[in-house]
């Protein structure tokens, strides 16, 4: 594996011992609801990936998985489509590490279809994958219904999941900012459900940043400018989160960079 791109910003606040990331665990987990992890290594894992060390969080992972430990796989898919989304500078390779995500999360998915967080992550990164192709590109394809059905899936299994439930606002916002309302709901495309998964994933996650923004994004794309100043508060209130992990941490820059521009 080439080295990748590091995370750029001071990452010792978000250095956890396994003790104090058990304690952190449930409000830095609530977006994608993935359970304490059972495995001391598997956490070890997850201490890499909130410290914004993606790639030695990947290669723990999938070194756990192939060791047939439980719960290995997610860390490393996260923490590969994490550092695509965000920090590689290539784009070929961005979309080449995205697309080896959602081969593997889905390998998963079928092994083991319970399991939330595999249907997520396919989802994930097909539907980045797709931003870096063109979203009617990727409709084309038909990577629009197999991200919607796996984000659907999650929810089944994850009802609380509200990284899902961004992600699905965020289907529905691109697909009918990209085709229309009516040729959207050929995809089952829908400006109310759309909406209301944004709003399902601040209930649910009220501190999360990623949530602020893409539910700012999803407005305008879905009803234009007279939604801006909504938009535009919601990325003030992006900006002013106060992240507890790298993760975190990229997406309050993005706001603010955003906010700049």
């Amino acid at each position: 594996m080439a080295k990748w791109t590091a995370f750029s910003h001071d990452a010792d606040a978000y250095s956890y011992d396994a003790a104090t990331l058990k304690k952190k665990w449930a409000r830095l987990h609530a977006g994608d609801a993935e359970p304490l992890p059972k495995d001391d290594k598997v956490l070890a894992a997850w201490q890499h990936y909130h410290a914004g060390e993606f790639q030695k969080a990947t290669e723990a992972g999938l070194k756990l998985h192939a060791a047939g430990v439980s719960g290995a796989m997610t860390v490393a898919n996260k923490s590969q489509a994490i550092y695509a989304t965000y920090l590689e500078s290539s784009e070929k390779t961005k979309l080449t590490l995205l697309l080896e995500v959602a081969e593997r999360a889905e390998k998963r998915a079928r092994e083991e279809p319970k399991e939330a967080n595999a249907w997520y992550c396919m989802a994930y990164a097909l539907g980045r994958y797709s931003q870096g192709i063109s979203i009617a590109k990727a409709l084309a394809q038909g990577l629009g219904t197999k991200v919607k059905n796996a984000l659907e899936k999650t929810i089944e299994l994850a009802p609380k999941h509200a990284d899902a439930h961004i992600a699905l606002g965020a289907f529905h916002a691109e697909v009918i900012d990209k085709v229309g309302s009516l040729l959207g709901r050929t995809q089952g495309a829908s400006k109310d459900a759309g909406i209301a998964h944004y709003k399902t994933a601040l209930k649910l996650s009220p501190n999360s940043a990623i949530a602020m923004i893409e539910y700012a994004n999803g407005l305008v794309m879905l009803e234009g400018d007279k939604r801006m100043k909504e938009a535009t508060k919601l990325y003030e209130d992006a900006a002013a989160c106060e992240p507890l992990d790298a993760t975190e941490r990229l997406d309050v820059e993005m706001a603010k960079a955003e906010l700049e521009d």
